[in-house]
C-alpha cells in the first residue's frame, strides 16, 4: 500500500498518474495546501520542505519499515524502479528518461511555476515578470515540441515517467498564455496522453477532492507569503 499525500496540483498529479498507471494499491490522504495543512508536525516529518506530493510506502522492496518521500522527481523514479515500468532497464534508454525527468523537474515546472504566479496570482502586475516567463515557457515547449518532432509517441520513445511528469504542467497551458497549436507535435502527444485510461482516472480523482480550486485571500497568504520562518 502506497499512502499518497496529495493535493490538486501538476506534481500532485504526476503521482496520480502513476499509481493509476501501475494498478499499485494506494490511499489519498489529502493535504489542503491553501488551507495549511502542508504545516502539520505530522506531515513535515514526512516532507520537510511543506510541500506535496510525498509518500510513504509501506512495503518497500527492502522488506524494512515503511519508507517515506518526498519531490515529486525522487517518487516517480522510486515507484519506476520498484515495479520496473515505466523507465527502460538499458542504459540509454534509462538516462533518455532521466534527462527529461529533470528536465521538466529543473525546467518546465519552475518557469510555468513562475508563470502562474505573476499572470495570475500576484497582487501586481509586473509586465517584465510576465513577458520573461511567458516567453521562457514557450522556449521550452518549443524544445518539447522538437523532442517528438521525429514522430515517437512519447517524450523517450515508450509512455514513462518522463512523460507523467510533463503532462501536468502542460494542462494549463491557456492559463500559461500558450496556445498548443503553435506546437503540433507537442499538442499530438498531449492528446495522446489526455486519451489514456489512467489519466481520465486520475483527473477525476481530482475534481472529486478539491470541489473548489480557487485562491482567496487567506490562501494567498498561506502559498505566496512563505520565508525561512515559515520552516521554523
Amino acid at each position: 500500500m502506497i499512502d499518497l499525500y496529495y493535493w490538486t496540483t501538476p506534481n500532485g498529479h504526476k503521482i496520480t498518474l502513476f499509481l493509476e498507471e501501475a494498478g499499485l494499491p494506494y490511499r489519498i490522504l489529502p493535504v489542503n495546501i491553501g488551507r495549511g495543512e502542508q504545516f502539520a508536525p505530522e506531515f513535515l516529518r514526512i516532507s520537510p520542505n511543506n510541500r506535496i506530493p510525498a509518500i510513504v510506502d509501506q512495503a518497500p522492496a527492502d522488506g524494512g519499515e515503511p519508507l517515506a518521500l518526498f519531490e515529486s522527481g525522487a517518487i516517480l523514479l522510486y515507484l519506476a524502479d520498484k515495479i520496473r515500468r515505466f523507465i527502460p532497464a538499458d542504459l540509454r534508454g534509462r538516462n533518455l528518461v532521466l534527462q527529461w525527468l529533470f528536465w521538466q523537474m529543473g525546467g518546465l515546472g519552475p518557469m510555468a511555476g513562475q508563470n502562474h504566479h505573476f499572470a495570475q496570482y500576484a497582487p501586481e502586475k509586473i509586465p517584465y515578470a510576465i513577458d520573461r516567463y511567458v516567453k521562457e515557457t514557450a522556449r521550452l515547449y518549443a524544445v518539447l515540441n522538437k523532442q517528438l518532432a521525429d514522430g515517437r509517441d512519447y517524450i523517450a520513445g515508450a509512455y514513462s515517467i518522463a512523460d507523467m511528469a510533463c503532462y501536468p504542467w502542460i494542462v494549463p497551458h491557456e492559463r500559461q498564455l500558450q496556445s498548443l497549436a503553435d506546437f503540433p507535435h507537442l499538442a499530438g502527444w498531449f492528446a495522446r496522453i489526455g486519451e489514456r485510461p489512467a489519466t481520465l482516472r486520475a483527473y477525476a480523482l481530482a475534481a472529486e477532492i478539491n470541489t473548489a480550486p480557487v485562491i482567496d485571500e487567506a490562501s494567498r497568504r498561506v502559498l505566496f507569503g512563505q520565508d525561512a520562518a515559515s520552516v521554523c
